[in-house]
């Protein structure tokens, strides 16, 4: 076995010359990595936070990551050093199969703002693979009268490496009888040629054992054996020829399993054994003896199992026909896939946002993914779409990634999810189609204030109301949601009547229950304005205002107040005088009454309760008039007693008395006169005693009432020392002047005087009291009697003469006369 030619190992420096490749394309737009096959898990590929420009902190923070195309990640991100490493072992001939370049493609996605980096790593070759034969063994029939020179194909070496690390060279082993030739096709595909170099004997040697290496341009070097079997055979004049030298076939990928793709046919012109073509494969791998099987007697060549256009879209091999001595010749064997439209697009969602702000701008990217498929070509081609009307676009990135964006402004209280679905569709006959969901949550922000269903309200409540009792709720409705929509109420801080308004109504700042803290009277206030503040806990929070008017309505709470005639402080009753000649409809009075409540409450009405003398007098209705409802008698008494209520209209009613006191007559004067005029139709006896009487009254009258001018001098005088005359004044400056006479109000100032004049005549008792003086040494005088009280400007006092003297009263004095 000859030595192998010497080789200088250069492998380091080719991979230099790609490391500076690799170090030159850095600057571009796309970086670019290269790393040898086979390296351990975690190995070193390069450092992607110094080539983006950031701290290797900083990938974690900004959500950076690895998305690639293929299902297997070949490569992870170390978050400490912010390198590029390895996840596995790494073979690059399964990756690639035998390309002359291994690229692998990915992708950094930086979350944060949506962007793409593309990676390149190329995968250089190391010498992992030593070449290997078919077979272990192959077998060569030699007719024994066969010219040396003839050459003989032998079945070449694989090996899956590339570049220097492939298949170089092959030696047979030394031996007398052949040697061995090495032929390169158009593909730089090396094949072995067994060459006769002495004639063969069979009866000499029958049998002949080689040895075959094929051997790579690694470092160090690998190597394959096969042993070849020789055998000399008897003489064979024709060799197989085939009817083509090179068959070829075009099928789809979807052709069922055992469908016949083609026939190989070649004919020998021998007769008997040397005339029978048996067939079999030459130049093929393990995986196309897995999909293919040649029928050795008929050349048919069918599918063991399904085609796949994706897997591979071009067979290529060799078939042999051999006749029964050994003869060989061999023809060439193309298979063409068609791509069948038999993958669906594929779509790949590399990054999205499961929520976003309502208030994101138009162009903010929502989803990242990726198309693929499978399929070439039209079949391949892959468009994508999503629904109309919604506010989101696509945007196409680099390669096959698409962006989903914003397209115009958001508003949650629209709508807050968005079911969007991506449509993606090949261009094949009939297309295919996949749909993938993408759920986008709206995220609410505080853009909306409470609204008020109304601006203003108007509530009225009767006054007299519960205090703590609730008199309206108001409700604000804001579309947010969480916090945002939590609505809290207030009240402004007005006043009313320098009072603030909060010392009136409060309200629940919750529920927006509005609560009295006070009872509302409406002689106080009518009507209570105030405003009403929602508040949302937004940040910042938004507010609006709606004005609410409370109307206090009036209930029937106030009696009539009776102005006229006024009830004096110490229980004294006014007399009213009707003159004897008063005519029916004579204006005797008039109550006057009013009543703090309004509308209907306050609305009165007059009518006699009681009288002494049924039929004599009327009140009127809505007046309060007091009127003779007939001509006065004499017999009609001397002193009349009217009970006069005033009531108002409301629910339930509620009224006032007066008593009024009417005297019959023209003038007090008169008023005694008519006393002496009393008669009884006893005897003639009588008359006298009852003028005697009557003069005696008369005289008393006299003195009495200038006693008590005299003595209202002196007590106004010192009125500031007694509190009895104190009240006693402020009842007079009260009273108005009238025509009548408060009888009962002069025995206000004179309590300590006491006289009592009791007349009787019959049956009847009649009573007139007047004060009687207990003072003593009290001086009336001519100018006393002058003096004008304003309560008895309507009394004549001409019955005062000059001639008064000074009179001590030291006792009580009682005059009783009986008839």
């Amino acid at each position: 076995m000859a030595a192998p030619p010497y080789r200088p190992d250069c492998s380091w420096l080719v991979r230099i010359c790609f490391l500076l490749g690799a170090l030159w394309e850095m600057g571009a737009e796309q970086i670019r990595y290269s790393v040898p096959e086979e390296l351990e898990k975690g190995s070193f590929v390069g450092n992607i936070a110094k080539d983006l420009g950031l701290e290797p902190r900083e990938l974690a923070e900004r959500g950076v990551r690895i998305v690639s195309r293929g299902r297997t990640q070949l490569f992870a991100l170390n978050p400490r050093s912010g390198s590029l490493v390895t996840t596995g072992r790494i073979d690059r001939e399964e990756l690639c199969a035998q390309s002359a370049r291994c690229l692998v493609n990915l992708n950094i996605l930086m979350e944060d703002k949506m962007n793409l980096y593309p990676i390149q790593v190329e995968i250089m070759d190391v010498n992992d693979n030593a070449p290997r034969f078919l077979t272990e063994e192959m077998n060569v029939k030699i007719v024994e009268n066969t010219a040396p020179g003839v050459r003989f194909p032998l079945n070449e070496a694989r090996d899956p490496d590339v570049g220097t690390n492939s298949l170089q060279s092959y030696q047979l082993n030394p031996n007398r009888h052949f040697s061995l030739v090495v032929q390169t096709g158009d593909d730089g595909t090396k094949y072995p040629e067994l060459v006769l170099d002495r004639v063969l004997d069979r009866e000499e040697e029958a049998v002949h054992h080689l040895l075959l290496t094929a051997s790579d341009g690694g470092s160090p070097p690998r190597s394959g054996t096969a042993r070849i079997r020789v055998t000399v055979v008897d003489v064979n004049d024709h060799a197989p020829v085939f009817f083509l030298p090179q068959y070829q076939v075009t099928v789809p990928e979807n052709v069922p399993v055992g469908t016949r793709l083609l026939a190989v046919n070649a004919t020998d012109l021998d007769e008997g054994v040397n005339g029978e073509v048996t067939y079999s494969f030459r130049k093929i791998t393990q995986k196309i003896l897995q999909i293919f099987q040649l029928n050795s007697h008929t050349g048919e060549l069918s599918t063991l199992e399904g085609l796949d256009y994706e897997d591979s879209g071009y067979y290529e091999m060799e078939v042999q026909a051999q006749d029964g001595p050994g003869s060989m010749t061999r023809a060439k064997v193309l298979i063409t896939i068609l791509d069948v439209n038999d993958n669906a697009p594929e779509v790949t969602v590399t990054s999205v946002s499961s929520s976003i702000p309502e208030d994101t701008p138009p162009g903010t990217v929502i989803a990242l993914f990726y198309l693929q498929d499978r399929d070439s070509g039209k079949n391949g081609e892959v468009t994508c779409t999503i629904s109309e009307n919604l506010p989101f676009k696509l945007e196409r990135s680099i390669d096959n990634y698409y962006r989903l964006v914003t397209a115009e402004n958001l508003d949650r209280e629209k709508l807050s999810v968005y079911n969007i679905t991506l449509k993606a569709t090949d261009g094949g006959t009939p297309p295919l189609s996949t749909e993938t969901h993408i759920l986008v949550n709206v995220a609410d922000t505080n853009d909306n204030p409470p609204a008020f269903p109304h601006s203003s309200y108007s509530v009225f409540i009767p006054e007299n109301n519960p205090r703590g009792a609730s008199i309206f709720s108001v409700t604000a409705h804001d579309p947010d949601s969480d916090e945002n929509a939590h609505v809290t109420y207030s009240l402004s801080e007005d006043t009313l009547q320098d009072v603030s308004i909060s010392s009136y109504v409060s309200i629940n700042s919750d529920t927006g229950v509005l609560y009295a803290l006070h009872s509302f009277d409406y002689e106080q206030f009518r009507d209570l304005r105030l405003r009403v503040t929602a508040h949302d806990s937004g940040d910042p929070p938004l507010s609006s205002n709606m004005s609410l008017s409370i109307f206090v309505l009036d209930q029937n709470d106030n009696p009539p107040e009776i102005l006229y005639p006024s009830l004096p402080t110490d229980g004294s009753t006014g007399v009213e005088l009707a003159p004897r000649s008063a005519e029916p409809g004579y204006l005797v009075t008039k109550v006057v009454a009013v009543d703090r409540d309004s509308g209907q409450n306050a609305w009165l009405s007059y009518r006699l309760l009681k009288a002494s003398e049924p039929g004599l007098f009327t009140v009127g209705l809505h007046t309060g008039e007091v009127r003779t409802a007939r001509a006065l008698l004499d017999r009609d008494a001397l002193k009349q007693s009217l009970v006069v209520v005033v009531q108002d209209h409301g629910q339930p009613p509620l009224s006032a008395t007066v008593t009024l006191t009417v005297a019959v007559a023209d003038s007090i004067p008169d008023v005694l006169a008519d006393l002496g005029s009393i008669r009884t139709p006893a005897n003639s006896d009588d008359s006298d005693l009852t003028l005697y009487l009557v003069v005696a009254v008369a005289a008393v009258s006299c003195i009495f009432l200038a006693f008590v001018i005299v003595l209202l001098a002196l007590r106004v005088r010192r009125w500031h020392k007694s509190r009895l005359l104190q009240a006693s004044g402020s009842g007079l400056g009260g009273v108005p002047a009238s025509h009548f006479v408060g009888v009962d109000g002069v025995r206000a100032f004179l309590q300590t005087y006491s006289h009592e004049v009791s007349l009787t005549a019959d049956s009847r008792k009649s009573h007139l009291i007047f004060p009687q003086p207990n003072y003593a040494d009290t001086l009336l005088s001519q100018e006393s009697c002058e003096k004008k009280d304003p309560l008895l400007t309507s009394i004549d006092f001409q019955q005062c003469t000059d001639e008064a003297q000074s009179i001590q009263v030291r006792s009580v004095f009682h005059l009783s006369l009986y008839c």
